[in-house]
């Protein structure tokens, strides 16, 4: 399995309403796109303060890269990214494979 992990930092400026809309058309993008096995999200909790201002997680799971590289350009997700890039303070992404164990 390959996890995409992505990790948002929205400017300071941004509504909770306009957050809100945003988490929801992400947790909206596994109906549209049927590579996308599992979606889970949630907001920083952690009380040690190393998340650097990154306050939003989303862990998608793929089958394989392949899953991915479907993904990636999908019209779906080219039009949330679109959606979400005015918004963004910055964002961090991760792709691993899971360990077998």
């Amino acid at each position: 399995m390959l996890r995409h992990l992505v990790l948002l930092q929205f400017k300071p400026d941004t509504p909770p309403a306009a957050i809100a809309d945003i988490t929801a058309a992400f947790r909206a993008l596994p109906a549209a796109i049927d590579t996308v096995r599992a979606l889970e999200s949630g907001t920083d909790v952690s009380p040690e303060g190393l998340a650097r201002g990154y306050t939003h997680a989303f862990l998608l799971t793929f089958d394989d890269a392949a899953g991915r590289d479907h993904y990636l350009p999908h019209p779906a997700h080219q039009a949330f990214v679109a959606r979400l890039q005015p918004l963004l303070a910055d964002v961090l992404v991760i792709d691993y494979a899971t360990d077998a164990a």
